[in-house]
């Protein structure tokens, strides 16, 4: 189909409108771009990958925040519970800790790759430490369980902690160590890796826990729930002004 030049000049106004607003939500994230990756709300319900979106330009749409990597299980329940933390700005979920390029879901969930499901966290120092990360990892999911969290089994489910610098990698092996003295009887199993490169997941993953359309699958009844619901009990000062009860 051919448009004029006037219709396709119309075309695109109303693509730059539509992609400028922040409540409105598309099904077209596989085309995102630098610009809109930060966007959450633009990529749920879309069954695709966020296609041609990397961590880099993830990066870029939250200058001045720092950003930490985990992967505690299911990232769905992970995400949900970091969010609702004050100074928390944004959490994403996707893969790390594996060689292979672009894992999708599929080959993540089935244990084909080495990449645990994992999240990453953009935070701002003023409000939240890395160490204040660290204790909420911690509590969000159960480190002393091997390659398992709840019926989730593998090494994609694993505990780790994927440090970006030297001071977060002693901050990490200085929390584990306190820990397992004072907490975690059985003994701490999170690794701690080398990141590798952040794989964002596809986008019907993003936000999974908030979609007004999922409170009532089983998973997130199940599991997913009481492991966010106990994060905000534990930590019920520093949950955002929305998430207070």
């Amino acid at each position: 189909m051919k448009y004029s030049i006037f219709s396709f000049a119309l075309l695109l106004s109303l693509l730059f409108v539509s992609a400028s607003c922040d409540s409105q939500k598309t099904n077209s994230a596989a085309s995102a771009t630098a610009e809109s990756a930060p966007m959450k709300a633009m990529t749920k319900g879309n069954p695709e990958p966020i296609a041609g979106v990397t961590i880099e330009e993830l990066d870029s749409g939250y200058e001045g925040f720092e950003k930490a990597y985990f992967a505690g299980g299911c990232f769905w329940c992970t995400e949900a519970s970091f969010y609702r933390i004050a100074g928390v700005e944004e959490v994403w979920s996707g893969y790390a800790g594996g060689a292979e390029v672009n894992p999708t879901y599929k080959e993540v969930a089935s244990g084909t790759t080495s990449h645990a499901e994992a999240i990453v966290v953009y935070y701002d120092p003023e409000v939240r430490t890395y160490e204040d990360l660290l204790d909420i990892f911690f509590v969000a999911h159960d480190p002393t369980t091997l390659n398992r969290q709840g019926p989730d089994r593998g090494t994609q489910y694993r505990s780790a902690i994927f440090p970006i610098n030297e001071e977060q990698r002693k901050q990490a092996e200085a929390k584990i160590a306190e820990l397992n003295k004072s907490t975690f009887s059985d003994g701490i199993v999170t690794t701690i890796e080398e990141p590798g490169e952040f794989y964002i997941a596809e986008a019907y993953h993003q936000d999974y826990y908030e979609d007004t359309s999922n409170p009532n699958q089983g998973y997130v009844q199940n599991v997913s729930r009481p492991k966010v619901e106990k994060v905000m009990k534990v930590f019920k000062e520093w949950l955002k002004p929305e998430f207070l009860k």
